[in-house]
């Protein structure tokens, strides 16, 4: 483990050398890469006094607003539609077939109809994170029912166990683990799609500032944005590792 982080730590440190090396020599022009001490700079700059009059923790607030208001609906109505697809086959038979069809459309295809249906405010931003998350932690849910082992479902009924009892003891803990690897990995791309969504008629977000920056190309802007949403998804995903780990103490075990 030890080991582990010191070449985490050792790799970051390397990337900073070559950035610090690459526009120290101005082997790429700044208005291109900008130097750690511009990007540190503006960082300053817009955390005294915020970016197009905004400060930045406003910007934080609205994007994770959408992010986690989008993220939680698609986690509420994903699971259990999941586990029903997975359990039984009628209902796979007309979901879907509906979820592998718009799974792959890129986000910005049918964003414009979600503006034209919902407005340009936060609805039609939700609306899209919430389609993006859904199919993730969808697709975890039926292949995590499809996986269980079923020598554990027939002990159950030998021993008169209901239907009900079989999927809360049985059938939710098994899934349970490959459940949050779909959170993880929806919450991954709502997030991705999170700058697409800011892109069209947004006036704020973390997001926006990043599209908005590179119109005027203020690099270090875009920089310090890109940074904060790095850094603030790994903190997402580190959080998601500590929950799982509390609730799905089993994991390995099963």
């Amino acid at each position: 483990m030890k080991s582990r982080k010191k070449l985490t730590i050792g790799t970051w440190i390397l990337i900073i050398l070559a950035w610090y090396s690459v526009t120290k020599f101005n082997i790429v022009q700044s208005i291109l890469v900008p130097s750690p001490y511009q990007v540190w700079t503006a960082f300053l700059d817009i955390l005294k006094g915020g970016y197009n009059g905004t400060p930045l923790i406003s910007h934080l607030i609205v994007s994770f607003k959408r992010l986690f208001i989008a993220s939680l609906a698609a986690i509420i109505t994903a699971i259990p539609l999941g586990l029903l697809s997975g359990y039984f086959s009628r209902v796979r038979a007309v979901v879907d077939s509906i979820i592998q069809f718009y799974r792959p459309l890129p986000p910005l295809a049918y964003y414009t109809l979600l503006i034209l249906w919902l407005g340009i405010d936060d609805e039609s931003k939700i609306a899209l994170l919430f389609l993006a998350a859904f199919a993730p932690v969808y697709i975890a849910c039926v292949s995590a029912v499809t996986k269980i082992n079923q020598d554990y479902i027939l002990s159950a009924k030998s021993l008169g166990a209901s239907k009900k009892k079989i999927f809360i003891h049985i059938v939710l803990p098994a899934c349970l683990p490959e459940i949050f690897i779909g959170i993880r990995t929806a919450i991954g791309v709502a997030y991705t799609t999170l700058v697409s969504s800011e892109m069209v008629a947004a006036t704020s977000g973390i997001g926006w500032m990043v599209i908005d920056a590179s119109r005027y190309l203020k690099s270090d802007v875009m920089f310090v944005g890109i940074i904060i949403m790095g850094i603030t998804g790994i903190l997402i995903d580190v959080g998601l590792k500590v929950i799982e780990e509390k609730l799905v103490y089993w994991k390995g075990y099963v």
